[in-house]
């Protein structure tokens, strides 16, 4: 008997699943994607279980309006991890697995366009030889287009009229001519992709006339934000792989010998080659499962376009023993930053098994990817794996959950693990592997050391902005010798305050308890808060005072400075604000690496992952900021920061070496640092951790509330910790008193929090899920989340 009912996760805070009786032709399955009505409106939901009955009454139940035939069903190992994060992170389960989508798969009046039959057009030789010159010289639209399809080679029909409003007449023309032919993709339809014996989450041998269909599909999804739509890229040239060390060699058979769950945390100093470890490895699993797919996260947007250079450049041009070219999808990308069809499209890939490598930020993580058979995480200690709204998760964590789900191997790789992964290899949970020497011959880590800002005050040695006379010194002596130099603030904007030294007024946002910082090259104060921003005034508005000062340094102010200090170099300053459009980015590193630039200032965007080759000097401003920090991960993230921004120097063999500024030179985290002992700081780091039980020695979770005032948030706190108590079992957890949060005000909203925590993962997750239902039956805030393993408190 066919199933008439199904039940649907919606993205809503509640963690329950919705049923709907199902009047639709054809059988409902597992992971399917609907259209419901939800309310006055419809949404798109995820089918997660079918059933031939309902507890709800008949006449109560609505039905399904619309499902997504045209694409395959997310497999039974996606909705499971989907599952697990919805239960660790205390979130209902359409909150996790509806936003892990691409935009298009989550609005129905786009799947017509998605999954309709696509036309394209693609070039003949007689019509690459015959245009543009058999175009009159004035056909400004018809030579753009003709211009389209000869670096492009295909275009979709949709994305033709960006070029010519009439293209579509005009390319029927040419096809007369025999200049172009008109194709037609498959609609993305298939009966072994669309039952549920069809997952392939272990089974190597899926249908391949199904995965052709998608992978079709996929390349015909117009990008809607850019002219070209789905014209290909020309792909980089192949690169051979250079000889491995030892360590590298030992790293890459390791890895490549793991067979099921393996765990491996890679820690090599900066330089030490684990992009190749990595490469090398995807290479032999390619070599051992040619239909394999893999799985590379990196911590930011801005590391991608070189890590997929380097990737394209090794696979693209062969694939492993058998020699033949992989398809422009084979290797794609997922972040953020990509426009909705060019997201959709590389998706769409990953989901159908045709794009082999899917290298991506932490949401990559829950892309679905039916055959994954190994996980990268480079720069596993970096905090921007931690989504910090809407669903809280770790992109590491749930990148290993994942593999162990799988039986697959992952590795954690970092020149600075965090304490929690160095923690699990001291206990033997993961294998550690190491890299203790850089990868290029007669290359060593740079020479640290350290200027004491004290002793050159007392010395009546002038500063330039904040910018000491060694520094300066070593600055020009770069410059003079052709190297580049690279000066880390990680500070934006011009500076940080702006006030009046006759009254004591300081520029402040209205919306936020915060100061608004000066960006001089736009004459404009910014909140970094709320984006609030107003012009630069001209006087105090409280005493009239004309002689406003600002008072630190940010990156634009350090820029102006050295321009002036080292009389003719070429200054480049990369932060947010100097690559805000998209592409600028890379445009600015291209620079920097094609030599175009002396020295390189600029903020945390610089100081990991990048492969400055011609870099030998590191210059490192107000360093100490962080070493009086409330935050007890302060001196952990410091301590990484400076060994990732140190690693930039001397990578290109020749020596390096590393200047910080600092007020407190005595500090252990410098002395640590100048022997690049990170295993010397972690352990002395854990041994402090374990005492004052902190973690990974305890597992905590983060109450945070959001009102119209600090006693209103604090009020639902206060009710919430009561509540909190009433939970038989409680007494496992130890609880603090709520206390307001470090920028109290943010966009006119106050925020407090209250920390929970317990030496037992298992008890605090019990407490959590007896507390949510306790705490929705709260009033007073207009906001409140539970943030489990929080990294910012």
């Amino acid at each position: 008997m066919s199933a008439r009912y199904v039940r649907v996760a919606l993205d809503h805070p509640l963690a329950t699943l919705f049923d709907y009786a199902w009047t639709l032709d054809g059988e409902p399955v597992r992971g399917m994607l609907v259209r419901v009505p939800f309310g006055r409106r419809h949404t798109i939901g995820l089918v997660h279980q079918v059933s031939s009955a309902t507890e709800v009454p008949i006449d109560k139940i609505r039905a399904v309006a619309q499902a997504c035939f045209g694409c395959p069903p997310l497999s039974d190992a996606w909705l499971r991890l989907t599952e697990f994060a919805a239960d660790y992170y205390q979130r209902g389960l359409g909150e996790v697995a509806l936003p892990a989508l691409p935009q298009a798969l989550r609005d129905a009046e786009r799947w017509q366009r998605l999954f309709a039959p696509q036309h394209t057009y693609r070039l003949s030789d007689a019509g690459r030889a015959a245009l543009p010159d058999a175009l009159p010289v004035r056909a400004a639209a018809l030579r753009r287009l003709a211009a389209a399809m000869l670096d492009a080679g295909t275009l979709a029909a949709d994305a033709t009229r960006a070029f010519h409003p009439k293209a579509n007449a005009v390319l029927a023309q040419w096809a007369t001519l025999g200049w172009v032919s008109l194709e037609m993709s498959l609609p993305l339809v298939s009966s072994s992709l669309m039952s549920p014996a069809a997952d392939t989450d272990t089974d190597t041998d899926t249908d391949t006339d199904a995965v052709a269909i998608v992978t079709t599909l996929s390349a015909s999804v117009p990008d809607e934000t850019t002219p070209h739509g789905s014209a290909p890229h020309t792909p980089p040239p192949h690169t051979s792989a250079p000889a491995l060390n030892a360590e590298q060699a030992a790293a890459v058979a390791a890895i490549a010998a793991a067979r099921g769950f393996a765990p491996f945390l890679l820690y090599g100093v900066t330089g030490s080659g684990k992009t190749e470890v990595y490469l090398r490895a995807l290479a032999q699993l390619f070599e051992r499962q040619p239909d394999a797919q893999a799985l590379v996260l990196v911590p930011e947007i801005n590391l991608t376009p070189q890590f997929e250079a380097a990737f394209r450049a090794r696979f693209a041009a062969r694939s492993g023993a058998h020699d033949s070219e992989w398809p422009e999808d084979a290797i794609v990308t997922l972040h953020s930053a990509l426009a909705e069809g060019e997201r959709a499209r590389n998706w769409l890939a990953a989901h159908a098994g045709g794009a082999r490598i899917v290298l991506g930020t932490r949401l990559a993580v829950l892309a679905s990817m039916p055959r994954l058979a190994l996980i990268v995480v480079d720069e596993e200690h970096e905090a921007a794996y931690k989504q910090q709204e809407g669903l809280r998760y770790s992109a590491r964590d749930l990148s290993v959950y994942r593999a162990k789900q799988l039986d697959i191997p992952v590795v954690l790789g970092s020149a600075t693990p965090s304490l929690e992964s160095w923690w699990h290899a001291q206990q033997k949970r993961y294998t550690q592997i190491e890299l203790t020497r850089r990868a290029v011959a007669d290359a060593v880590l740079p020479a640290v050391r350290l200027i004491d800002t004290d002793a050159e005050k007392r010395a009546g040695r002038a500063t330039i902005e904040g910018l000491s006379a060694p520094l300066v010194a070593a600055l020009k002596q770069r410059v003079e010798r052709g190297e580049q130099s690279l000066v880390f603030l990680n500070r934006r904007g011009y500076a940080p305050v702006l006030a009046c030294d006759a009254c004591g007024w300081v520029a402040g946002c209205p919306r936020c308890s915060a100061y608004v910082v000066l960006h001089k090259p736009e004459r404009a104060m910014r909140c970094h808060h709320c984006g609030w921003e107003s012009r630069i005034p001209r006087a105090c508005p409280d005493c009239g005072n004309v002689d406003l000062a600002p008072f630190g340094r940010g990156t634009q102010r350090i820029e102006e400075a050295l321009a002036g200090a080292v009389p003719g170099a070429r200054v480049l300053r990369i932060d947010a604000d100097s690559t805000r459009r998209k592409g600028s980015a890379q445009a600015l590193f291209s620079d920097v690496h094609a030599g175009d630039v002396d020295i390189l200032v600029g903020t945390q965007m610089i100081a990991k992952g990048h492969d400055f080759q011609r870099v030998t000097l590191v210059g490192v401003m107000n360093a100490d900021a962080a070493l009086f920090s409330h935050d007890f991960r302060a001196t952990e993230r410091l301590f990484a920061q400076l060994m990732q921004v140190s690693g930039r120097a001397g990578r290109g063999g020749a020596r390096g070496e590393v200047l910080i500024q600092s007020g407190h030179p005595r500090h252990a985290i410098y002395d640590a640092l100048i022997r690049h002992d990170y295993p010397g700081f972690a352990n002395a780091t854990l041994a402090e951790r374990r005492e004052a039980r902190l973690p990974p020695f305890v597992f905590q979770a983060l109450l945070r509330a959001e009102a119209r005032t600090l006693e209103g948030a604090l009020a639902f706190l206060d009710a919430g910790a009561e509540a909190l108590d009433t939970i038989p079992g409680a007494e496992r957890v130890t609880r603090y008193d709520p206390v307001p949060m470090t920028i109290v005000k943010v966009f006119n909203v106050h925020r407090a929090q209250l920390l929970i925590e317990s030496a037992s993962r298992a008890a605090l997750q019990s407490t959590l899920r007896a507390w949510l239902p306790l705490l929705r039956d709260l009033k007073g805030a207009l906001r409140w989340t539970v943030e489990v393993d929080p990294l910012d408190i």
